[in-house]
């Protein structure tokens, strides 16, 4: 398995919209592409700013293709996002997951 992760920030005024806006475009996007495990999206206040940390599972590098193109390590940006984020990282990491919670 897989992790893609990516992080960003908004200003802290913009956090709660950005965490809808989120779960209106990139969320349901990533948990309805083939070979996704699941998508956590963390957040953290800090000062002015709210940092978002989005960490995405999959089973391969062919399903992360699928949903960010060709180039796994080039971060994917939705239109709306330039409205939110301070700073647009060209980016991502991906890692080898070595250790997980069991399905139940």
């Amino acid at each position: 398995m897989i992790a893609r992760y990516w992080s960003g920030a908004v200003p802290a005024a913009k956090g709660d919209d950005y965490l809808r806006y989120l779960e209106k475009t990139g969320i349901p996007e990533l948990k309805a592409t083939p070979g996704n495990r699941g998508v956590y999206v963390l957040r953290r206040n800090d000062g002015n700013l709210t940092t978002f940390v989005f960490v995405s599972l999959w089973d391969s590098l062919d399903a992360i293709r699928a949903f960010a193109g060709e180039d796994v390590e080039k971060a994917r940006y939705y239109p709306e996002d330039r409205e939110f984020l301070v700073e647009m990282s060209p980016r991502v990491l991906h890692y080898e997951v070595a250790a997980a919670p069991e399905r139940k």
